[in-house]
Order: structure tokens, then sequence, then C-alpha cells
């Protein structure tokens, strides 16, 4: 979730707690919890098995372009050997063959680069959407009107202070391995 995403977000919540107030809903106990998404994928089997998945996935790919990675640089090598004793039209034919080989690299790096975010986006998306089916869960059973993600160094964090009584965390990763063996 960018800024963005998460200011408007809070600022969300915050308007449904505040109009609920005036709805007189504030007679009632409003509960917040807060969890970290990040945890719950990485304390989940599920989680744990895509992250696996992906690292095995980024290793291959990286493995496939080491390989493109030394052919490189054995072409460049055999062209600085063979350069004195090349003719000028044999030097800047394999002048032109590095260059095709070099956008070749240049054009897989890419695309890997991109075949990995790909990969992440999609994993991210499928397991939030099961974290928030088992959120959703926790916090209905247990009575929560609101959960927010506490976030962590690389998201903003909306959540600057909560006591640990109220992180439904633990109960979230139960209930996403409960409903995801």
């Amino acid at each position: 979730m960018n800024r963005g995403t998460s200011l408007l977000a809070a600022g969300s919540i915050l308007l449904i707690m505040a109009g609920q107030a005036s709805t007189g809903l504030a007679a009632e106990t409003f509960k917040v919890g807060v969890i970290n998404q990040r945890a719950v994928m990485e304390r989940t089997k599920a989680g744990q098995r895509a992250l696996q998945e992906l690292k095995e996935f980024t290793a291959n790919q990286q493995r496939i372009l080491a390989a493109e990675d030394e052919d490189m640089k054995q072409l460049e090598r055999e062209l600085k050997e063979q350069e004195a004793k090349l003719s000028k039209a044999a030097k800047r034919a394999k002048q032109e063959q590095f260059r095709a080989k070099l956008e070749q690299y240049q054009r897989q790096l890419q695309e890997l680069n991109r075949d990995i975010q790909l990969k992440q986006q999609e994993m991210a998306d499928r397991f939030l959407r099961k974290i928030d089916e088992a959120t959703s869960a926790v916090a209905k059973k247990a009575g929560y009107g609101a959960v927010l993600d506490i976030g962590d160094e690389s998201t903003l964090r909306v959540v600057l202070y909560h006591h640990q009584a109220v992180d439904l965390t633990d109960r979230v990763v139960k209930e996403f391995n409960r409903r995801n063996r």
C-alpha cells in the first residue's frame, strides 16, 4: 500500500469512526485493533511457502542472467584478445556482435525485473485478500469495529502507538492458517 492510499484509508477510518460517534453509536464501545500484515505473511505456512517460491523463482532468473553475463564477458575478452589480429571489417563485425548481445542482455534484464515485480505483485494481491478475510473473521468474532495495519519502515505508519492488547496479528495468523492449509 503506498503512502497516498494509506493516508486515504486512515482518513476514511477516522471519518467512519466520527460518523458513528455522531449517529449515536458513541455510547457503545468501539473497539479498534491492529495487525502487522507483513508479519502475517511471514508467519503463516502459506505465506512462507509463497515467499520461498518467489525466492526460488528469483534465484532461477538470476542464474539465467548470470549465464548471459558470462557469455558477454567471454565475448568481450575474445574481442580484446583478437583486436590487434583482426581486419577492420572483422573487428567491426565482432563489435557489432558484442553490441547486439549487450542490447539483448539489457532487454533480458529489464524483462527479468518486470517478471519478478509482476510475481511479487500477484503474490501480494493474493495474500492481502486472504489476510483481509482472516482479519475480518477475527474482528467480527471479537467485536472490533476497525482493524488497522501498523505498517513498518517501508510503508507509511498510520498507527503511531498501540497497546499490545489490541494487536490481533497472532489471532489473524492462526485464522489464516486454519483457512489456508
